[in-house]
């Protein structure tokens, strides 16, 4: 399996395989509840590994 493909799997594992661990309220991390911090989490996460998967796709550089 390519790394592009485990990298793009990261996010969706994070989020639905976590619910089970951080679904919490009591808490609260920069003001909000565990549950909410752990989805605002794992959407800055999810665009920092997927402009890493675009930077390791081989079918991008084929345009430059």
């Amino acid at each position: 399996m390519k790394i592009t493909h485990v990298l793009s799997l990261v996010p969706f594992i994070g989020i639905l395989g976590g619910i089970f661990f951080s679904n919490r309220v009591t808490p609260y991390v920069m003001g909000m509840p565990f549950i909410l911090f752990w989805f605002v989490l794992w959407a800055l996460l999810t665009s920092c590994i997927m402009a890493v998967v675009y930077k390791l796709d081989i079918a991008n550089k084929e345009g430059e």
